[in-house]
């Protein structure tokens, strides 16, 4: 156990205090207090808002030579603390310690990819219908944008948001997650001690009114929220009723499709991977596993061995390969959900038991269903949990229909050795993201990550797609 922190907000490049109406536990041992936080409402948000607007000129007018230096000498900085960083997060979090180091180095690499992005805005030169008329196109900085990002991945999210949003010239506002702060306001540290100007970045920590007010704000000029369906629809309708940009990520129920001629190994080895490793805590996580009947019983034989055998522990401890849930409420819905899929006809082939470990924490025993069916409620509603179905399907054709039958669209995977199936899979899958043996749950910084369907909604997140949403294109023309 270590040192509690007292966290603030960050406004106008100030911290702000405010009553300690929270906390933050760790879930690996839920008698350490990570952080006691702040309760924000319409004040600081009010206040946020109008030191971002303020600060929006000058910040969106400068060379991107200076926004550039900026996100680089900040991704610097997550890089070089990076053990530090990614113990703050697994304490936090729940993650292993290497999967919070690892997303503490995606963040860093994250910030280094948009500081040379800043340089890399370009327009076009037309030629006009009219003789002696040039016309432009260039891209322009928004204005302020409200991010609220989730506590599943609390360092590398809110840097894939924020980092776009400065690099083009705006200016921002994040709301936190209530469960991992602390993690968040660490990044927020980090900026200001790379350079940014007053105002330029602003946090507020607190409950569900602080992103409402967010969505509200008339000076608001954009909102990106990663969180549950639930919510994310709230957030479109505030935000578009006013006419404000809206971004937004909601999970997903991602299939992994494993077709008779697969590498059985391989196959056990993408699934593993795909559906437990970060406790099942990601919304790219393969919870649907839809086997082809000629390897079905092998392939959940030597998988229902592989999940018996991962070792369930406190984050910190190098011997751990899962965390616990990020909370109480999270641990109880694997559990509800396996239940479900119990009453429902399905066969606990391992795991469901609730792990007995020498600190108190919100531990979950990686589990495996099989005999499931596609309208079963664990094969339609996301649990969010290091808990996987089986669904046996005769061949291909109905493999794919069983995995783009669902409202999500995040993520798709399949394992196979034919080509032709391979292809007519990324042609076919509907989801915004596919896989060919690799698991579903696992993509680079640098490319568009989003989803089709439910899944997401707007323009896509991460490398060259962000400015689609951070910019907007302004036309000009001239006559000589």
């Amino acid at each position: 156990m270590t040192d509690t922190l007292h966290l603030t907000h960050l406004i106008d490049g100030e911290r702000v205090d405010g009553a300690r109406a929270g906390e933050s536990h760790n879930p690996s041992d839920t008698n350490d207090i990570v952080a006691l936080t702040p309760d924000g409402g319409d004040a600081e948000v009010n206040a946020a808002v109008a030191a971002a607007r303020a600060a929006f000129p000058a910040w969106s007018e400068a060379s991107p030579e200076v926004r550039a230096d900026v996100l680089d000498k900040a991704g610097t900085l997550v890089m070089e603390r990076r053990e530090q960083l990614g113990r703050l997060l697994s304490r936090e979090e729940g993650k292993t310690l290497p999967e919070g180091i690892g997303e503490t180095v995606r963040a860093g690499r994250i910030l280094k990819y948009f500081a040379g992005e800043a340089l890399r805005l370009h327009g076009q030169n037309l030629p006009s219908v009219r003789p002696g008329v040039e016309v432009q196109t260039y891209r322009q900085a928004v204005g302020v944008y409200g991010l609220i990002t989730p506590w599943n991945f609390p360092i590398a999210i809110p840097a894939w948001k924020a980092a776009p949003a400065l690099a083009f010239g705006n200016t921002v506002v994040m709301k936190p997650a209530g469960l991992t702060p602390a993690t968040a306001a660490a990044l927020a540290d980090i900026l200001v001690e790379a350079g940014l100007p007053k105002g330029v970045f602003n946090l507020v920590i607190g409950r569900g009114g602080v992103g409402q007010a967010l969505v509200d704000h008339k000076d608001v000029a954009g909102i990106s929220f990663t969180g549950s369906q639930g919510v994310g629809m709230g957030v479109l309708q505030g935000a578009a009723g006013r006419q404000a940009r809206v971004q937004l990520e909601m999970g997903g129920k991602n299939p992994l499709i494993v077709l008779d001629d697969a590498d059985i190994e391989r196959a056990v080895m993408v699934a593993l991977d795909g559906s437990y490793f970060a406790t099942g805590q990601r919304c790219t996580a393969s919870s649907r596993l839809i086997v082809t009947d000629g390897i079905h019983d092998r392939f959940v034989a030597a998988l229902a061995d592989k999940v018996a055998a991962l070792r369930v522990g406190n984050a910190l401890d190098p011997n751990t390969q899962i965390g616990p849930a990020v909370s109480e409420a999270q641990m109880e819905t694997s559990y509800k959900y396996i239940q479900i899929a119990r009453e429902d006809g399905g066969r606990l082939v391992t795991g469901g038991d609730r792990p007995q470990l020498d600190t108190p924490g919100w531990y979950v025993q990686p589990t495996l269903i099989a005999d499931t069916a596609p309208s079963m409620r664990i094969n339609t509603e996301e649990v969010f949990g290091p808990v996987a179905s089986t669904i046996r399907v005769k061949d291909y054709e109905e493999a794919l229909h069983v995995a783009n039958d669902t409202e999500f669209g995040l993520a798709a995977g399949i394992v196979t050795t034919s080509l032709k199936h391979a292809r007519d899979f990324q042609r076919r899958a509907r989801a915004g993201m596919t896989m060919v043996n690799l698991p579903t749950a696992g993509v680079d910084y640098h490319v568009p990550f989003g989803g089709t369907k439910s899944s997401s909604y707007g323009a896509r997140e991460q490398g060259f797609a962000a400015f689609e949403f951070y910019t907007q294109t302004k036309t000009s023309y001239s006559w000589s």
